[in-house]
């Protein structure tokens, strides 16, 4: 017998399908803003936050002040979870009850 050792092969690493799937990336979930509705703050004011916050035409404005005073509450803008923190402050700074929540 000769003296030549053996020859082994590396393990082959198994198709790149197996590692795309571990390593792919999630989209960050999106969340949204809610405007409650409060027994301090005139309907008029509520409507002018939203187009000076948001940018909100004053029909949209108008629709989304009249959700929140019929139904208690309306989501007014949504994104990541930084923006949404961003418009909750702006929006306690304006004197309006707002929270976020995930979508």
């Amino acid at each position: 017998m000769p003296d030549t050792p053996a020859i082994t092969t590396p393990a082959v690493a198994r198709p790149e399908t197996d590692l795309e799937e571990s390593t792919r990336l999630l989209p960050a979930p999106r969340w949204i803003v809610i405007v409650w509705n409060d027994p301090i703050n005139l309907m008029s004011y509520v409507t002018y936050v939203f187009q000076k916050l948001f940018g909100y035409s004053r029909s949209h404005a108008h629709r989304l002040m009249l959700q929140v005073h019929q139904e208690g509450r309306a989501v007014v803008s949504g994104g990541t979870k930084e923006r949404c923190e961003h418009d909750v402050s702006r929006l306690h700074a304006c004197g309006l009850w707002a929270t976020m929540t995930p979508e």
